[in-house]
């Protein structure tokens, strides 16, 4: 009878220990407007007019976005220069510079700009302040394609601050005349931290009309706030370019998740990282495609972890309208690409 007790017992818990193991899956996550947008430019652009159809820089930071659309025949280069005269290229999401326009333009390209209408806002508050004669700092990653095409706009004005640590390099004409201006995909906390200083040096220091880092970057950042003391472990679906997705692990970790990780698609998830885990956040940065996360979460499922359960903390309800050249040859071959835009069936509202 003794034996037959444990047994039992045995099975209970490992039946509890079963339920235990769960994913909690971040929401909203993955495509944000703009680049569901930029994305679907490129693919537009190579069903109207057939490949190929030059990409300047990738499109979105994201691999296997990449990838499928070079499968599609989009070619993807780095500068204007390496586009045949006269060819179509599409701009990237991130944004140029007036001087890749106007070598564009030299070079006779039929251009189509994807930029994310957010970072088009920076870019005019840039020319704006710069107009204005204000010394500009931009909070951001020097090399990164959005601060390239931001500094462009006004290169004789604005200085690049990268972290905290680096606000003591700043100068400025005048302390009164100073404004700060950000990437959208940065840090919130981080972003905040680097204003402070800023804001500790020139106490006249001015704030953008509206913020810079966007909706999806922040509502991202909140979601992993939201699940990550919660979680073992985080997993981040994200390229290693994406910053924003970057930031992700940084978020989750410092919000208490007890590891975090991020990998490109499923293949890379080690099965170590989880072993011992009993809850797995997931979540996606605002450049990876839906289906690259219901592939970790097949995999997650694999490893032991059979429920679940969403976390919302918003739901988005953006979208952004193609680009206007893109959308007056679309509706000169009879297709309705007027107004906004529904979401496609892999945006994660």
């Amino acid at each position: 009878m003794r034996a037959v007790r444990l047994e039992v017992v045995s099975y209970f818990l490992l039946v509890s220990e079963t339920t235990l193991k769960k994913i909690l899956l971040a929401a909203p996550r993955g495509y944000c407007a703009g680049v569901d947008r930029a994305v679907d430019a490129v693919e537009k652009a190579l069903d109207l007019y057939g490949p190929p159809i030059y990409v300047r820089k990738e499109i979105v930071h994201n691999r296997y976005v990449v990838e499928t659309l070079s499968e599609r025949g989009a070619i993807f280069v780095e500068e204007t220069d390496q586009v045949p005269e006269g060819a179509r290229v599409v701009f990237s999401a991130h944004g140029v510079s007036p001087a890749v326009h106007e070598e564009a333009a030299k070079r006779k390209l039929l251009t189509i700009d994807a930029t994310c209408p957010l970072v088009t806002k920076v870019h005019k508050e840039a020319v704006r302040f710069a107009k204005a004669d204000y010394d500009i700092v931009l909070v951001g990653h020097e090399g990164h394609e959005e601060v390239e095409g931001t500094y462009g706009e006004a290169p004789d004005h604005i200085q690049i601050v990268g972290t905290p640590d680096e606000v003591d390099k700043v100068q400025v004409r005048d302390p009164e005349k100073i404004v700060w201006l950000s990437q959208t995909t940065l840090s919130v906390d981080e972003t905040k931290e680097t204003v402070d200083r800023l804001r500790e040096r020139f106490p006249d220091l001015n704030n953008p009309p509206s913020d810079d880092i966007c909706y999806a970057t922040q509502n991202r950042q909140e979601a992993v706030k939201t699940i990550a003391p919660n979680a073992d472990v985080m997993i981040v679906v994200g390229s290693a370019n994406s910053s924003n997705s970057v930031r992700l692990v940084e978020v989750a970790l410092d919000a208490g998740a007890g590891a975090a990780y991020r990998i490109d698609k499923a293949v890379e998830l080690d099965p170590a990282w989880v072993e011992n885990a009993e809850t797995v956040g997931l979540t996606s940065g605002a450049s990876v495609p839906e289906i690259l996360v219901r592939d970790v979460i097949t995999k997650l499922q694999e490893l032991g972890f059979p429920e679940v359960e969403e976390v919302r903390t918003k739901t988005e309800t953006i979208t952004f309208a193609l680009p206007r050249n893109l959308r007056g040859e679309l509706a000169a071959q009879g297709e309705d690409a007027k107004g906004k835009r529904q979401p496609g069936p892999d945006h994660t509202c």
